[in-house]
């Protein structure tokens, strides 16, 4: 079968993709404590690469103040780039483009984490979730203007790490979603009279150094989150007004972060339009979209590029099946995986790290074997087969 989206794609500023199927920025939390790349890490991207269009890296930190997790790369210094090229290299493999995703984690950190120094964010407001949230300390105008720096800097060393773009982690509560919301971000300065300046300014910062330092194309994209269920927080009317302002920058591409590709609006009950086509219509053209959420067969991307995205994302499948794309290419849809043993996971690349967290917090949505649920679900799915096996002999 011809699924579009097997179809290369190019973007406007020449960068070709040899499919639109992309894995999106999934957190094996495995590099070492000062975020130096790790074997586990090279080991877990060079066994998904090779049949993916494009492979989003997981995050990496600009700034010592905005690392958010233990095991969290780091792209803060020049030190980083040696580890980093391993990391491109090993995500390159067979022509599969390679981005790094680049953050600031904000409040959503701790000094803990932080050793000993108190997390920052636009303003002095702890998160709601979770309930121990630290307060932060409201940022300085000058640590703002040093943080658009590093966002530079970081991006001109992923360019010498030999990837083929970043992309500006706006969403998932992260610090350029917290100056973006109202929650977040309270100030009466520049940087809360509008806020959607600090991204703005992040976004010339990074184009700056691609025009400075690639020498090939290189992509710069963006991803939001287009809702909060905060009071005062983030509604969707705000996120198109941002997605029209992202239309209209420099940016290569926006990915839209949501646990479900068909997901309506959380706050307005009444909108059934899928969020994912209220983007592509704001967009109107501007910029390629990137979907993800819940997709798993051949038959789930399609139905995200119907909603109007133009290259499809997996994160818990290509977890699962680092092969899906090289499996549906050769007709050899029968054999991809889509529950997870917990004995495969060693054979599979994933680190011990990641493991854990994915038999913790993630154990419901992974499909593993040993889960009861999934258990039932597959066997319900199989009943109707089974029957027709019990006719036809």
């Amino acid at each position: 079968m011809a699924y579009q989206f097997m179809q290369p794609y190019t973007f406007a500023n020449g960068v070709t993709v040899k499919n639109r199927m992309a894995m999106a920025p999934t957190t094996t939390m495995s590099s070492f404590y000062d975020g130096q790349v790790t074997d586990d890490e090279i080991a877990f991207y060079g066994h998904r690469a090779g049949g993916l269009g494009l492979i989003i890296g997981e995050v990496a930190n600009v700034i010592a103040s905005g690392k958010g997790f233990e095991g969290e790369l780091s792209i803060a210094q020049d030190s980083d780039i040696a580890g980093l090229s391993r990391l491109a290299n090993a995500m390159k493999r067979n022509g599969t483009k390679a981005v790094l995703q680049i953050f600031h984690a904000g409040r959503k950190s701790n000094n803990q984490i932080l050793r000993g120094a108190q997390p920052v964010s636009a303003s002095a407001v702890a998160a709601a979730y979770p309930e121990d949230s630290q307060e932060p300390r409201a940022l300085t105008a000058a640590e703002i203007d040093e943080i658009i720096v590093a966002f530079g800097a970081a991006t001109r060393r992923a360019i010498q790490a030999g990837f083929d773009g970043v992309e500006l982690h706006g969403a998932n509560t992260y610090l350029l979603q917290q100056f973006f919301s109202p929650n977040s971000n309270r100030r009466t300065d520049k940087w809360g009279q509008d806020r959607m300046v600090f991204a703005k300014a992040v976004i010339a910062q990074a184009q700056q150094a691609v025009t400075q330092y690639a020498d090939r194309p290189f992509l710069l994209g963006y991803r939001i989150s287009p809702e909060e269920i905060e009071t005062p927080g983030i509604r969707l009317a705000d996120s198109l007004r941002f997605v029209d302002m992202l239309g209209d920058s420099v940016v290569d591409y926006v990915h839209v972060s949501m646990g479900s590709a068909h997901r309506t609006s959380l706050n307005d009950k009444s909108d059934h339009t899928p969020i994912l086509t209220q983007i592509k219509t704001q967009l109107a053209g501007r910029k390629p979209l990137i979907g993800v959420g819940s997709v798993e067969t051949p038959a789930d991307a399609e139905g995200v590029m119907d909603l109007g995205a133009d290259i499809v994302a997996m994160g818990r499948e290509m977890i699962r099946e680092p092969q899906w794309v090289e499996k549906v290419a050769r007709g050899d849809e029968a054999s991809l995986r889509f529950k997870l043993s917990p004995d495969e996971m060693d054979g599979l690349r994933i680190p011990r790290a990641m493991q854990g967290y994915l038999k913790g917090a993630f154990y419901p949505v992974m499909h593993f074997t040993d889960d009861p649920e999934t258990v039932q679900t597959y066997q319900n799915q199989a009943a109707p087969m089974e029957g027709f096996e019990k006719k036809m002999s």
